[in-house]
């Protein structure tokens, strides 16, 4: 497999390093673009154009110096924060957390929140990766982990959480969370464990319990690690992410990644459920059909508008396409023809539904409110999903750093996403916050983890109302 292609930060690292990294990596394979010679970004197409169940897919692109922006992490200044769509307003449910990623809502109201980072890599990661990680530490990803679960909970109910604890504490880069019964589940970077729950619990002492050991190791490129329960609780699924962009670590790295493990929650067995998911960062079930659906980062540094991140159902058995082809049929050129899978590309899976190129979906949720409670956003965003989209590396212009909705109907995707929720990015071009997961509270407001801006935000109706049972 041909070396993945170059990394460079203007502005960000030093000309010796630009030129070292340079130096190392090399790109073939992939029509060059001659319009990036002078370090200016492709021609791009509108971002709409990339959206939807058939987005636009142009001709691969590639440069010596693959387009690098990225939104250099400040933080909210004072009370600031983001900007809602007109009908929306938006509170801050909790600030001054350290760098939250999900959350998760228990029975009782209170909400969970893992705040976490990427473990510790303690092998050489080469220039490259060096590279990487200083453009990741500049966009506020370089933080160290705070390895814990906070309990936020807002008793009195008028939209701010009051009470604030350590809930469970010394764990291993934690991100999903899953209550089934009596029992807490997380998915650290490295296992899923359990812990027992209580209602109306506000801290756990007790030593978390392995369930199953999952995809970590010394390089751990993808660390963090999605969950979701089965309705009955009898199965834990878990979104693992891939080793590399396009595998150019070795396909022996790839063992049981870019893809969604089923772990038998008795037992602790594990099987792959579905596979060629390059990083499928968030789970939900669809209200209306039962399926399981995902939100996927897809590879990087095929140009600007190349390869739309997504938000698909998952199918038991499904292969969606990752490192050898993307939507389907549409090969990655940088994979040498020996190496491909014509058996595999020719069964990979179409995703239901592109998010735009390099949006990095970090967070999906559907809307379930039941009928007849306080509803605090309006009817027609019921059964749909809501996503947090963290925001853009490998894309000028930057795209991303938003929550948005995608309507559905009858369980499928119905109609072009709509902005809910921006102004992450300020007019500096610097990131005051990027969203990461999403959850729907106990009275119907969309809760969002905010990772730069360090705040968890609640949004609803700029009016909510109540809609009444239908008889």
């Amino acid at each position: 497999m041909n070396p993945p292609l170059s990394i460079l930060v203007p502005g960000a690292l030093s000309t010796t390093l630009a030129a070292i990294v340079l130096g190392a990596c090399s790109s073939r394979g992939v029509p060059p673009d001659d319009s990036t010679q002078n370090q200016q970004p492709p021609p791009t197409a509108t971002y709409a154009a990339g959206t939807g169940p058939n987005p636009e897919l142009p001709d691969p692109r590639s440069s010596l110096i693959p387009t690098v922006d990225i939104a250099p992490a400040v933080g909210w200044a004072d009370d600031a924060q983001p900007t809602p769509a007109d009908g929306f307003a938006v509170t801050a449910f909790a600030r001054g957390l350290d760098h939250p990623r999900t959350v998760h809502v228990l029975p009782n109201g209170d909400v969970l929140v893992a705040e976490s980072n990427a473990p510790p890599r303690e092998v050489d990661k080469g220039l490259k990766r060096r590279a990487m990680d200083a453009v990741m530490k500049r966009a506020g990803a370089g933080v160290p982990s705070a390895d814990r679960i906070t309990l936020l909970r807002d008793a009195d109910g008028d939209g701010v959480a009051e009470m604030r604890t350590a809930f469970l504490e010394n764990l291993t880069s934690p991100f999903g969370m899953a209550l089934v019964g009596d029992t807490l589940y997380v998915a650290n970077a490295d296992a899923l464990v359990k812990v027992p729950y209580a209602e109306g619990t506000t801290r756990i002492t007790s030593s978390p319990i392995e369930v199953a050991p999952l995809p970590g190791g010394p390089l751990n490129h993808h660390w963090t690690k999605a969950l979701i329960a089965s309705p009955d609780g009898s199965k834990l699924y878990v979104g693992v992410g891939s080793n590399s962009n396009i595998g150019e670590n070795g396909m022996e790295m790839e063992v049981d990644r870019a893809a969604i493990l089923e772990v038998d929650a008795a037992s602790g067995e594990t099987r792959v459920f579905a596979s060629g998911l390059r990083n499928p960062t968030a789970l939900d079930w669809n209200p209306d059909t039962g399926a399981l659906w995902t939100v996927v980062n897809e590879r990087d540094e095929l140009g600007n508008d190349l390869v739309p991140d997504y938000l698909t159902s998952v199918q038991e058995g499904g292969f969606y396409g990752w490192p050898y082809s993307y939507f389907g049929p549409h090969t990655d050129p940088r994979i040498d023809n020996d190496e491909q899978r014509p058996d595999l590309v020719a069964k990979a899976i179409v995703p239901d539904y592109a998010l735009g190129s390099h949006v990095a979906p970090l967070g999906l949720a559907f809307h379930t409110t039941d009928p007849g409670s306080q509803q605090a956003l309006p009817a027609r965003y019921r059964n749909g999903a809501f996503l947090g989209l963290h925001g853009s590396w490998n894309r000028s212009p930057k795209s991303g750093y938003k929550v948005v909705f995608v309507p559905f109907s009858d369980g499928r995707p119905a109609g072009p996403m709509e902005d809910i929720l921006g102004g992450f990015v300020n007019t500096d071009g610097e990131a005051q916050g990027r969203p990461v997961g999403v959850a729907i509270d106990a009275r119907g407001a969309v809760l969002v983890a905010d990772d730069v801006g360090n705040a968890v935000w609640r949004i609803t109706a700029a009016s909510p109302t109540v809609t009444a049972p239908t008889p």
